[in-house]
């Protein structure tokens, strides 16, 4: 596993968006699986294994923690630090135009991510910004290339609708007398 615990240690930063609880995340992973060392090694391709147990490991957190509270998934995931994710993407040129717009998206990008499911987020997340191709992805979540492929396509669907109702121009209030 050790060659693989940087890339799992991203991937739960991915999901949980916060280094602590990444670190648990893979920590709990790792104290789960090191019983079945034996196991491991008759796996053919350990690192989308590994994600995948990862990736469920996450998602039973955030079920227990849903039912140990009533907050909203928002505050459980962590709002504040996942704007990281976007410090990832790299740009060959970045002038003052690119900086400005990416000023003003960055704040509304994390917001809106935070209003898609975990799931979603977590698709768009190992597709879009780690460039994971489909058929891995539905290797680790253990999901048909063709849900795959249309969830993709649902999530983007959404995200591009709900950014389009945060970045449209609000009108003015109208003057009194008009």
């Amino acid at each position: 596993m050790q060659p693989h615990l940087d890339a799992m240690h991203r991937f739960a930063y991915r999901l949980a968006g916060q280094q602590q609880d990444a670190e648990d995340l893979v920590q709990d992973v790792v104290v789960k699986l090191f019983p079945r060392l034996d196991e491991l090694e008759s796996v053919d391709q350990l690192r989308p294994w590994l994600n995948r147990v990862l990736y469920r490991q996450f998602i039973d957190q955030v079920r227990r923690k849903n039912r140990q509270s009533d907050r909203p998934l928002t505050e459980l995931v962590g709002a504040e630090s996942q704007a990281d994710w976007l410090d990832s993407l790299e740009s060959d040129s970045v002038g003052p135009d690119l900086q400005l717009e990416q000023s003003r998206l960055g704040p509304v990008l994390d917001r809106v991510m935070m209003t898609l499911t975990p799931d979603q987020r977590t698709l768009l997340l190992l597709h879009d910004v780690d460039g994971w191709r489909q058929e891995d992805i539905a290797q680790v979540l253990d999901i048909p290339l063709g849900t795959v492929k249309s969830r993709l396509h649902r999530c983007r669907a959404a995200l591009r609708k709900k950014l389009q109702r945060e970045l449209e121009p609000t009108e003015p209030a109208g003057r009194v007398g008009e």
